[in-house]
């Protein structure tokens, strides 16, 4: 049984596509529903959906972000709007696509070619190769990410530098923030969700290795395999100890 997520931060465009996709593809599950571009990278870490229709267009993440995070892992049909810029590039055939309202007949012929690719799937590397051609055109710039962080700690809210940030760490609703301070190890909690917070951080300079855990890549020393197919992080400085769970081993394929 194939298993969906749908991103769209319209409901009603939500809903009609839901819709139509259990009506075109009735063996298929709906897994999960975001409304926004972070919320639909949280759930697909969650859910490791076998494809994903995400709205080009959604706060925070947009949907060729979210794809970019993806990285091939499976296959993503855009749905956009007419005109959309991003339209005809994606004629190139490297992703599908959908236009807003979509449309019966439109829909059965992606789901038919969704269909061979679960089928019949290409290596994860030769996917994230050509979605990455088509997006690295289309992916805005962001501009200059946060440079400081507001922590509780106690009755103090303290202002913490991203540059002495070691991980992050989801903690509930909270986020626990370890870092840097004068030589010394310390942490705090912040009230941002660990989501939201992936958008203020520079992906250049942090990577996501598990839904719980953000870690700065300049304080990784090294990731170790254990004989059961896990991976562990060991951080420079630091005693802790990093869990990255499968979808992200691949980011350390040459250690």
């Amino acid at each position: 049984m194939p298993r969906i997520l749908i991103a769209d931060d319209e409901a009603a465009m939500r809903e009609q596509l839901a819709d139509a996709l259990r009506a075109a593809w009735p063996e298929a599950e709906i897994v999960a529903q975001a409304v926004h571009g972070a919320d639909a990278w949280d759930q697909w870490l969650e859910h490791q959906p076998d494809a994903c229709f995400l709205d080009v267009r959604m706060p925070g993440l947009t949907g060729l972000e979210v794809a970019q995070k993806i990285q091939g892992r499976c296959p993503v049909v855009f749905v956009t709007a007419y005109g959309d810029h991003a339209l005809q590039a994606f004629d190139t055939g490297a992703v599908d696509y959908l236009v807003k309202p979509v449309e019966p007949q439109r829909l059965a012929r992606t789901v038919e070619r969704l269909k061979q690719r679960l089928a019949q799937p290409a290596p994860p590397e030769a996917q994230a190769q050509a979605l990455q051609a088509l997006l690295s055109r289309l992916v805005p710039r962001r501009p200059a990410q946060t440079e400081t962080l507001q922590a509780g700690i106690g009755k103090e809210i303290r202002l913490i530098r991203v540059a002495d940030v070691i991980y992050f760490e989801s903690d509930a609703r909270y986020s626990r923030v370890v870092y840097r301070e004068e030589g010394e190890q310390r942490e705090a909690l912040l009230r941002t969700p660990l989501k939201d917070l992936l958008v203020q951080l520079d992906p250049g300079q942090f990577l996501q290795v598990h839904r719980s855990i953000i870690v700065a890549s300049s304080q990784i020393a090294s990731a170790v395999r254990d004989d059961a197919g896990g991976m562990i992080l060991k951080l420079r400085g630091c005693p802790d100890r990093l869990t990255v769970s499968r979808p992200f081993q691949g980011l350390f394929k040459g250690q």
